[in-house]
């Protein structure tokens, strides 16, 4: 667990969060237990900016791990930051109900399963 907090911390230092100043980092650890980073890369039309979370899953699956096991998210300020709703979508359909660990630079931190986050979720059983 360490580790992977460590891991989301550092990617956090790599941010592109040029306007909102609002760095996440994440770290994905898939079932193998390698991880994968991301952190949020901002965009001057803000609709091209992706999260941090989406960019770890993204880099996961094209490096081809298909399992994980949990994800931590690490933000500035006094209060845990969880993914947002289309983060929260794409962990769903990629890493179903996984561990979350949202974690502050105060050190303070939360776990949670996803399916806390995301009651209910839209997934490929209703496609069928």
């Amino acid at each position: 667990m360490e580790e992977l907090i460590r891991a989301a911390l550092r990617a956090r230092g790599n941010a592109h969060a040029a306007y909102s100043g609002f760095q996440v980092g994440a770290a994905l650890e898939d079932d193998a237990g390698r991880l994968h980073t991301g952190c949020n890369i901002e965009n001057s039309t803000y609709g091209l900016t992706v999260c941090a979370e989406r960019v770890a899953v993204f880099k996961a699956l094209s490096e081809g791990a298909r399992a994980f096991r949990r994800i931590a998210v690490a933000a500035g300020g006094d209060i845990l930051t969880p993914p947002c709703g289309a983060c929260r979508q794409i962990l769903w359909e990629f890493c179903r109900d996984i561990e979350v660990v949202l974690v502050n630079l105060k050190g303070e931190r939360e776990t949670l399963r996803l399916s806390a986050l995301l009651p209910r979720p839209f997934d490929d059983s209703f496609l069928r």
